[in-house]
């Protein structure tokens, strides 16, 4: 079958990046502003003028470049840091000696802030604290003293962004954790399918050999104890460890990715269930079905014929190959259910229990884990004596379980 590839994307730092983005745009408009309103002021008005125009041209030039932490290296983080301090330090050159003394702003004003969190969401909060340092230096040139209003401006912009660096590194932390868990949730999922299938049919052969032998006997008999082992063995590893599956978290730079690989090409339009439970039919078994289709989702009538046939498989099993068995189809409102029935002697109390702690996964998995997964359920009611009932229900708009996942 062709397989098809569905990829998540988490990453809770993006909107961090579409908002740097107009910060920087909003805050190198607004040290335009400043200057023009009080270019009289200046001593060399053309320095600033030069430093406003290489600040545009840049801002507008590298919004690609603040786009996402991919594109944001650590050669445009350091060019990027340079416009800044390099205004910073024009500053004296361009303005007034008195309003520098008073305390006036920069030429790059509060646009230097942007460059700063650049560095805390690119990488994390040592970085924030690496370029917050080498701007609290700049402003101090800047001044020639450590006035009030200058550390009070340095301290802000550097707690600011530590704290957001610090953030960041928590989030893409979170999102790790979070891949993590869905590789895990699929993996067991996986290995209770697989566990499903193989139980339907390599131990159910492995059993009927083991029987037969133990019949016939002779050579046929070492034959069937191989197969004994062998069945043993398969059920230990179905049962556990899991299997690993095709979904991985990468391109840490654009948030954790969670990539899947389902097997089954998707199909469109319900299912008669009828269609899929008629080949259960026989001399032993008995169908009663409504006159009417009774449609479901694919995947929800394959997973319910599939839970049908390994109860049918568990009468023929434990209640003997002439044991009767009885199917009855109800089609109602808002669910589907099926009831398979037998006449065998019945299941002793605690009995499933003690098999599903031994390994042997049938009821467990092959039936009530298929239900579950549709959001059905399965009720299995035995009186010894008096045989066994199984009935499975499960909603009509029901979509598989791993689809919701991938959805998600």
């Amino acid at each position: 079958m062709a397989k098809r590839e569905r990829v998540m994307r988490m990453s809770v730092e993006q909107p961090l990046w579409r908002a740097l983005t107009a910060y920087r745009v909003l805050t190198m408009l607004y040290a335009v502003g400043l200057f023009a309103t009080a270019y009289e002021e200046f001593a060399r008005p053309w320095v600033a003028v030069a430093y406003y125009a290489v600040l545009g041209a840049w801002t507008l030039a590298t919004l690609p470049r603040v786009a996402n932490a991919a594109r944001c290296t650590k050669r445009f983080l350091a060019a990027d840091l340079t416009v800044a301090i390099t205004g910073i330090l024009l500053t004296p050159v361009a303005d007034a000696h008195e309003r520098v003394q008073a305390g006036g702003p920069t030429l790059p004003s509060i646009w230097t802030a942007g460059a700063v969190l650049a560095f805390a969401v690119k990488g994390g909060w040592r970085w924030a604290a690496v370029a917050s340092g080498l701007v609290a230096v700049a402003n101090l040139v800047e001044r020639g003293t450590p006035a009030r209003d200058t550390v009070h401006n340095v301290l802000l912009v550097c707690i600011a962004s530590i704290a957001i660096g610090y953030v960041v590194e928590v989030a893409r932390a979170s999102e790790r954790t979070l891949a993590r868990a869905l590789e895990i949730e699929a993996a067991t999922r996986e290995r209770e399918r697989l566990a499903r299938d193989i139980h339907d049919s390599v131990l159910q052969v492995l059993a009927m050999v083991q029987r037969r032998g133990a019949v016939i006997g002779g050579e046929a008999a070492e034959l069937g104890r191989m197969a004994g082992e062998q069945e043993v063995a398969l059920r230990t590893l179905v049962s556990g460890g899991l299997v690993p599956v095709s979904r991985v978290s990468e391109d840490a730079a654009e948030g954790a990715v969670v990539r899947s690989v389902d097997e089954e090409p998707p199909q469109s339009g319900p299912v008669d269930l009828r269609a899929l439970l008629a080949p259960y039919a026989g001399a032993e078994v008995s169908l009663a079905e409504p006159g009417a289709p009774v449609p479901l989702s694919p995947v929800a009538a394959r997973e319910v014929a599939a839970a049908v046939g390994a109860a049918l498989d568990n009468v023929r099993r434990h209640a003997g190959e002439q044991a009767r068995a009885w199917i009855l189809v109800e089609d109602e409102p808002d669910e589907v259910i099926v009831t398979v029935r037998d006449d065998g002697p019945g299941i002793p109390q605690g009995r499933l229990a003690q098999a599903e702690g031994e390994g042997r996964l049938g009821v467990a998995l092959s039936i009530r884990g298929r239900l579950r997964d549709l959001g059905g359920s399965a009720e299995l009611i035995s009186v010894p004596g008096q045989g066994t009932e199984v009935e499975l229900k499960v909603p009509k708009d029901v979509t598989d379980a791993r689809g919701k996942a991938e959805q998600r």
